[in-house]
């Protein structure tokens, strides 16, 4: 194999890595964002980490229902809009995301896998688990990698009792 061949090889893994890290930052911002969500969560950029003409929807029975389809980044802001709220709707919100898959399908195109384990105290004192695979397909365009389609399927959700007691953590003494 001649040394420009090998270089372009080597130009197009380099390219691949960085598109990867760049969805990975795109998605990890996300999560911060909803992490956080409350009335000064910056609406602005939420928003703009999806296409103008992007999907937000759940699938499957149980999020279809809940949660629906949404599409255009319009739409979209709409939707984080009415989490942001005061009281916070979340008290308590973290996103964990496992099973990472990420495909890069073109020098513009990708996609990213992963399940989510979600854990949420509500601003009425409820909590809730909940997990999720999220499929979710990427676009790069002028301003970098950005959402195009956000798919979540529910895995399972419980209640659950009460996320952060205040009685110390069992500990071996």
């Amino acid at each position: 194999m001649s040394d420009s061949k090998k270089l372009r090889r080597l130009e197009a893994r380099l390219e691949r890595f960085e598109a990867e890290h760049a969805i990975r930052a795109c998605m990890d911002r996300y999560m911060v964002l909803c992490d956080a969500l409350d009335a000064a969560t910056p609406l602005d950029e939420l928003a703009g980490l999806f296409t103008r003409d992007a999907i937000w929807e759940g699938v499957g029975d149980k999020y279809r229902d809940s949660f629906g389809r949404i599409q255009g980044r319009a739409a979209l802001r709409e939707m984080f809009g009415k989490y942001m709220t005061e009281p916070a709707h979340f008290a308590l919100n973290v996103h964990f995301l496992t099973s990472e898959l990420i495909e890069v399908h073109a020098a513009d195109a990708a996609r990213g896998n992963w399940v989510m384990l979600q854990t949420s105290t509500f601003a009425s004192g409820a909590s809730h688990l909940n997990a999720a695979r999220l499929t979710v397909d990427f676009v790069r365009g002028k301003s970098g990698w950005r959402m195009s389609h956000f798919r979540t399927r529910n895995l399972f959700s419980r209640p659950i009792d009460a996320w952060n007691r205040t009685e110390p953590l069992p500990v071996p003494h």
